[in-house]
């Protein structure tokens, strides 16, 4: 797949197979979606091309009201969407100017245009445009004056599948790691750079790699332990991960430590993505260093439960 900044990048195409938004979290629902838009591209002899944006809207046109925390940063986007067979991920900004462009200057600029759109396929609740006031009805009255199809995905469809990125988020939130992965199709995960922490860890056995993530409004799950899997250079290690300010040492700043079960060797500075299992427990205060690192023994081996 390649991905494309800037619609004057895209190359010359007599048409394309198109799909159109922000797709956070690349769940099992787009994935029915991407299926459609790759099987079509096949019968047409055309190739498909996955419009998207960054920013997040929301971050552009709200941005005194709480940041929506991502599902996907901008890289793990891609990966996931080239694992699904599209052709091109063209990545529009988004920006305040972008914002206030009609549908119908979006029709024909971006989709007729740009990516010489013949058939559009999309959710079955699609809206865009300034004010979002475009539709799947101005859709379909375009489509028939430009000439491409207009292919809606049926809202009894969609719901088949019950899952959409406000459910994920909300499973994050609340320790449901297990649920979110049902959801995704893959357990969630994050990927970040492992920096310098206080070494604390290591005194009691249970070394720790500090993972800073790579995108800043990337959701971090709830507050806890849990059992993880860590890939360091392309390869798997099982690990466990606290989250939150570590009480029992009177952590004040909120940081992912993982502990890398059974791994020697230097991982500062190192690019790893984490993948979240299954919660363990809560995050809570011990009364001495020692009745922690007990509970980090009984930690790991249910972590390894868990992995296996």
């Amino acid at each position: 797949m390649k991905v494309v900044y800037d619609l004057s990048q895209m190359p010359a195409l007599t048409g394309s197979v198109v799909t159109d938004g922000m797709f956070d979290g690349v769940h099992l629902g787009h994935h029915q979606l991407f299926r459609k838009v790759v099987q079509e591209s096949k019968r047409m002899g055309l190739p498909s091309v996955l419009l998207t944006y960054w920013p997040h809207p929301r971050h552009v046109l709200s941005p005194t009201q709480e940041k929506l925390q991502l599902l996907t940063s901008l890289e793990e986007k891609a990966e996931l969407v080239e694992e699904q067979g599209i052709d091109y991920m063209l990545v529009m900004a988004f920006t305040k100017k972008f914002s206030n462009i009609s549908h119908e200057l979006f029709v024909r600029d971006i989709l007729v245009e740009g990516l010489h759109t013949k058939k559009l396929i999309i959710g079955h609740d699609h809206q865009f445009g300034k004010d979002r006031k475009g539709n799947v009805e101005y859709l379909k009255e375009a489509g028939e004056v430009y000439g491409f199809e207009v292919q809606q995905i049926g809202k009894q469809e969609v719901e088949q599948i019950t899952v959409s990125s406000t459910k994920i988020r909300y499973a994050l939130k609340n320790h449901l790691t297990e649920s979110a992965s049902h959801f995704l199709g893959r357990p969630y995960s994050l990927q970040g750079t492992v920096v310098e922490g206080d070494k604390k860890g290591r005194t009691i056995g249970f070394p720790t790699a500090n993972i800073k993530p790579d995108e800043a409004d990337k959701l971090v799950p709830a507050d806890g332990v849990y059992a993880t899997r860590i890939w360091i250079e392309k390869l798997p290690y099982s690990s466990m991960t606290n989250i939150g300010f570590r009480p029992t040492v009177n952590g004040k700043i909120h940081r992912i430590e993982t502990h890398v079960i059974d791994f020697t060797g230097d991982l500062y500075g190192k690019k790893v993505r984490l993948e979240f299992i299954a919660p363990i427990r809560d995050e809570i205060k011990f009364s001495s260093l020692e009745e922690l690192k007990q509970q980090l023994s009984h930690d790991q081996e249910m972590a390894l439960k868990m992995l296996f």
